[in-house]
């Protein structure tokens, strides 16, 4: 990736030279070795953590596949900046993902190490008052005074059932603290759930997490339509001001659009700079919603970076497609990203690119 880029950014600005057939093998060479390498990598993310290692494959081979669409100075530097989120948010939810889960094994444990002492001491006290009972019984087989032995029953047999009820309210006891302990982690698992499901950076649903609502909305049969949205120029953003400022006006930008969106619509970052949205409605009130979004999130910005204030000109490239019939997920987004791309292409005609 780095000898492309660095090829790239030698090349005589404008020029309209045609790359010589050496070269194109060349670099046709350099960007199928990229590929298999960010699939390596996507494969061995989910060896590692099969809960989230899916997200990390599908999002790296969806780069890789982007710079065989279209090749660029621009495509290789998002595709590094793609790479490089991927990566990080990756481990962030990894590292956050293991954390969590010992933490949840350790405190299980320790409550059936607990449960278990209990019980055990419960029924220590039971067995040795039951013993008593049992011993008092045989005596009375040693008794001649018919009144003696009938005392001797009834404090025998009150005696039993207070060792039976101390067993039975122990007993439910210690159930209802072991669920309450269970419902307690229930919670906490629901809580590391919606976390998981949710984009580091952003806050907006994780790519995973909306393709799970596209799936599901495919099976309803429902009418629905699915964007996607691609910053335009945001590589710009990240190599004049850094990627700090970069970050700060992702979340801002994610916070308009949740502000701007229904709440029947999905929002979620697809990676990067992209992001995908799910409206439940049919084409021409999908397409609606998305003029709307062009009018009130895309404009001006002020981003607070490591120093001063920078002031920002967003504008964005939208891809809408409408769920047809025989559509699965990949077809339906991939009808979308192509008319996203067709957006960007004559944006750029225009010298419409979004500028810092």
């Amino acid at each position: 990736m780095i000898s492309i880029k660095q090829y790239l950014e030698e090349a005589e600005p404008g020029s309209n030279e045609e790359l010589d057939a050496k070269t194109q093998a060349l670099l046709l060479g350099i960007v199928a070795a990229y590929r298999s390498s960010l699939a390596e990598m996507g494969n061995c993310g989910q060896s590692a953590c099969p809960a989230l290692g899916e997200e990390l494959k599908q999002g790296l081979a969806r780069l890789g596949e982007r710079l065989c669409r279209e090749f660029s100075l621009e495509i290789v530097g998002s595709t590094e900046t793609g790479v490089r989120d991927q990566l990080q948010g990756w481990g962030q939810r990894t590292a956050q993902h293991y954390r969590q889960k010992t933490t949840e094994v350790k405190e299980i444990l320790l409550v059936m190490a607990q449960t278990a002492e209990s019980v055990g001491e419960r029924d220590q006290r039971c067995a040795k008052q039951i013993t008593d009972v049992t011993a008092r019984l045989r005596g009375i087989a040693n008794l001649e005074d018919l009144t003696e032995i009938r005392e001797s029953i009834k404090k025998s047999a009150s005696d039993l059932k207070i060792s039976i009820d101390r067993m039975t309210a122990e007993g439910r006891a210690a159930i209802d603290q072991l669920k309450a302990k269970v419902s307690k982690y229930q919670a906490r698992l629901e809580e590391a759930e919606e976390i998981a499901s949710r984009d580091a950076l952003t806050g907006l649903r994780s790519r995973p997490w909306v393709e799970a609502q596209i799936e599901q909305s495919l099976r309803i049969g429902a009418p629905f339509c699915v964007a996607i949205l691609d910053l335009n120029g945001f590589k710009r953003v990240n190599d004049e001001h850094g990627h700090l400022v970069g970050d700060e006006l992702l979340k801002k930008f994610s916070a308009k659009m949740r502000s701007i969106c229904r709440a029947t619509d999905t929002i979620g970052r697809w990676g990067g700079d992209e992001f995908i949205l799910l409206f439940h409605c049919a084409l021409g009130e999908a397409q609606a919603q998305t003029d709307r979004l062009r009018e009130w999130v895309c404009g001006n910005y002020t981003v607070q970076g490591g120093g001063a204030a920078v002031k920002l000109k967003v504008a964005a490239s939208i891809g809408l497609a409408e769920r047809l019939a025989g559509d699965g997920l990949k077809e339906l987004v991939d009808r979308a990203d192509a008319e996203m791309y067709r957006e960007k292409a004559a944006s750029r005609e225009k010298g419409g690119e979004a500028k810092a």
